[in-house]
């Protein structure tokens, strides 16, 4: 007992947030047995086709979250790890996907094992400062400077595009998500209506984080699926819609205050839960939106092979990727500094014309 209390106190799980992380992965595994069971029905019965995708995102979804429960077990720098890991991989996917030349090699060199890297380690040591700024300032202009000393003029611009979006999206904007685990947070204290630090353990916010952009690509695929009429773009996503965008914002927004209702994992007042949840969904919708698009320039469907017969990991996390960086900003904003926050807010608002 000392000894699994000594563990217990080392990893980032508290008794919430392990209940909330054992639900969760309930959950997926009885979809992934529903799934599996589905596709043995009939054809003539059921769409082939929606039950493979559904059977796809719970798959990936379900590797994904067994795999960052065991590496909260173990502490942040385990977690951090795997979040390297994965954004290794998806930029790996990302560069495969858009043709480089020989001239930019040395340069991909230096984008995978040294701002890769780097970005992480970063985080590792909790240097604000530094990980949010050397990928979108030093990487953005090392990476020109570095591909023009080749000589290699052809299609400049669009080639070192390429590079600096994989290496914002997969790596930047990822590497927010385990920057949650090092914030020091407030609460509202709804009572006496004063900030008090949150006693907590900073896996539940990455939790909720990871649960809430789940649920809104869960509800979009339902939405899109049962009411989807206006479809938004049908050469970028045909069956991407409008109703299904709101529809998975307001169920994201409601299972995200249910969950600090019933688990409070978060520092959130039940309401800014609701909020966030809802933020969060809006931005998910927008990252696969946005890498659908890119798909299609590309002419391909899926970015690469996450396991055998399913689609790559850069198609399950653009979600996340576009989601991280502004949940990690608002967070930090409000609850990192409450005080400050609301100082600046009351200059905001006082230069308002009404």
């Amino acid at each position: 007992m000392p000894l699994l209390q000594s563990w217990f106190d080392r990893s980032l799980l508290d008794g919430k947030t392990l209940i909330l992380l054992v639900a969760i992965l309930l959950v997926l595994g009885i979809c992934w047995i529903g799934s599996r069971l589905l596709r043995r029905q009939p054809a003539a019965n059921l769409d082939a086709a929606i039950i493979r995708t559904f059977d796809n995102r719970v798959s990936a979804w379900l590797m994904i979250c067994l795999l960052l429960a065991v590496t909260m077990m173990f502490g942040q720098i385990l977690t951090v790890v795997f979040f390297f890991f994965v954004s290794f991989w998806a930029l790996r996917e990302f560069i495969t996907m858009t043709p480089t030349r020989r001239g930019d090699h040395r340069t991909l060199f230096w984008v995978f094992f040294l701002f890769t890297p780097l970005q992480y380690v970063m985080v590792a040591l909790d240097k604000y400062q530094l990980y949010t700024i050397v990928i979108p300032v030093y990487a953005s202009l090392f990476i020109p400077g570095r591909i023009a000393m080749t000589g290699d003029t052809k299609r400049f611009l669009e080639r070192i595009a390429k590079i600096q979006f994989g290496l914002l999206i997969c790596v930047y904007a990822l590497s927010h998500a385990p920057a949650l685990l090092y914030l020091k947070l407030h609460r509202l204290n709804l009572t006496t209506y004063e900030w008090e630090e949150w006693d907590g353990k900073p896996a539940g916010v990455l939790l909720f984080f990871v649960v809430m952009v789940q649920v809104s690509d869960t509800l979009h695929f339902a939405w899109d699926r049962l009411f989807g009429k206006h479809v938004i773009a049908p050469t970028v996503n045909s069956t991407r819609t409008w109703e299904g965008i709101i529809g998975a914002a307001v169920g994201t927004a409601v299972a995200g205050m249910l969950i600090q209702l019933l688990l409070p994992v978060t520092p959130f007042t039940w309401y800014g839960a609701g909020i966030m949840a809802a933020l969060i969904s809006v931005m998910a919708s927008s990252g696969s939106m946005t890498m659908s698009a890119i798909k299609r320039d590309r002419g391909v469907k899926d970015y690469g092979t996450l396991v055998q017969g399913h689609a790559g990991v850069l198609d399950r996390i653009d979600s996340v990727c576009f989601a991280a960086p502004i949940f990690f900003h608002v967070t930090r904003f409000f609850l990192e500094r409450p005080e400050k926050a609301a100082e600046v807010t009351r200059e905001l608002t006082s230069l308002l014309p009404f």
